[in-house]
């Protein structure tokens, strides 16, 4: 019998969350086949088998929370025959299987959250859900004896069963009961699974934090459209990907953080730690089931078409549950995407310990004020938008973030995007 531990998941994770198992009690499982999904408060990773063999116990069932190299189940490397079959009685052993997915490409679990590692048992009682597939021996987190039917509705529907009165023999809980709950009691719970408790704590931090302000001023981004319009068919046909303005709008980030340092800063001990390059954390929505920032490092050092490449490559780890917890580390700036919802501002709340988040928002054609080189003003079509800087009042003041933002949108209403696509595009390096 091999004993499995949790692994080390990154510098600065020191515990995680279960929050699925792939495979059950009795099943077999092949060398480096997913075997369990652990969340910590940097990310959601499935675990693969470190053996060939059959599961003979878990000990750390889901929900349950574990430090780094404690015991989380057996496994017999020998076939099925010599593994005893499942106490049916409500042990780890017994775990079954949630059909709901607990973690959908999220990040972190809250500690604590979860379940007695002892019972085997997803945490129900605390979110006042019970899993679709109910608990050891159909009975729900509270003890009550509860019928697949009633488990589906309750779960189906976010209801707690101590919430409902039973009506049936020895007060078990009827479908009729649970219809009539839901018939007198309109609407549904929705308990926050792990990456929206570790959003609400990060968020609620972060605002205690640090004092925020918002400066916001409009772009004209038609010098940008201009290189967009001409390259990116050939990008789309290059990379498979559409040539969007986040990467122009990082270039010209990285020349005001050149000129303005302490925005590319972290808050220390009465203190501000200025660094030396730019780490940029880009949030990432998860098909609007959580958030999370994965870093692209050294973007100062990057051409545009690699910031685009690099941008686009940790979008799609994140979302495909492929990013490893030190992806989300080191961060020394952070930008969020709201735009392609066509918003107009938004006022995001800073990924601590950074000092400074900005929003790039929608970009739409609108009527413009456009003056010539002789003052002459008419009236055209430009491509408008909106750069949102949410900073830190601790670290510095007004005219230094109102100052950084002219920078930038002197560099992208102003700059040679053509010379620059050119030079990265042949070069592959240097802005």
């Amino acid at each position: 019998m091999t004993d499995v531990l949790l692994p080390q998941l990154g510098e600065t994770v020191t515990e995680g969350t279960i929050t699925r198992w792939f495979v059950g009690v009795g099943e077999s499982v092949a060398a480096d086949q997913p075997l369990y999904e652990v969340s910590t408060d940097k990310v959601d990773s499935e675990v693969p088998s470190p053996l060939a063999g059959v599961l003979a116990e878990i000990v750390a069932g889901e929900g349950a929370v574990v430090a780094v190299g404690a015991l989380l189940c057996r496994i017999d490397p020998v076939d099925s025959t010599s593994v005893p079959a499942a106490d049916p009685a409500p042990a780890a052993a017994s775990t079954p299987k949630t059909s709901a997915d607990t973690g959908s490409a999220t990040v972190s679990g809250q500690p604590g959250a979860g379940a007695d590692s002892t019972d085997g048992i997803a945490p129900a009682a605390a979110g006042g859900v019970v899993p679709a597939s109910g608990g050891v021996r159909g009975r729900a987190s509270s003890g009550r004896l509860l019928s697949p039917v009633v488990r589906r509705l309750l779960s189906e529907n976010g209801v707690d069963p101590a919430r409902v009165t039973g009506t049936g023999v020895a007060g078990r809980i009827t479908r009729a009961d649970v219809e009539r709950f839901l018939r007198d009691n309109p609407g549904r719970a929705e308990p926050f699974d792990g990456i929206r408790r570790a959003t609400a704590r990060h968020m609620v931090a972060s605002k205690a934090t640090s004092p925020h302000v918002l400066t916001a001023m409009e772009v004209d981004f038609t010098a940008v459209d201009v290189v967009r319009s001409a390259e990116k068919e050939a990008w789309r046909a290059a990379e498979g990907t559409s040539l969007t303005h986040l990467p122009f709008i990082v270039s010209a980030l990285c020349d005001a953080l050149a000129e303005f340092p302490r925005l590319n800063a972290s808050v220390g001990d009465d203190e501000l730690i200025v660094h030396g390059t730019v780490n940029l954390a880009v949030a990432v929505d998860l098909d609007f089931q959580g958030l999370v920032a994965p870093v692209v490092r050294g973007v100062d050092e990057r051409s545009i078409q690699d910031v685009a490449r690099s941008i686009v490559d940790v979008a799609n780890r994140a979302r495909s549950r492929s990013l490893a917890p030190d992806d989300l580390a080191g961060g020394t700036f952070t930008v969020t995407n709201p735009g392609q919802y066509g918003t107009l501002f938004q006022f995001p709340i800073i990924n601590q310990p950074q000092v400074a988040i900005l929003s790039t928002d929608g970009i739409s054609r609108r009527p413009s004020v456009v003056v010539d080189e002789d003052g002459n003003e008419s009236i055209e079509a430009r491509s408008l938008g909106v750069l949102a800087l949410a900073w830190d009042h601790r670290a510095f003041d007004g005219a230094y973030a109102a100052a950084f933002l002219r920078t930038m949108k002197r560099t992208l209403e102003g700059a040679d995007w053509a010379s620059r696509w050119a030079a990265g595009w042949v070069a592959g390096a240097g802005r």
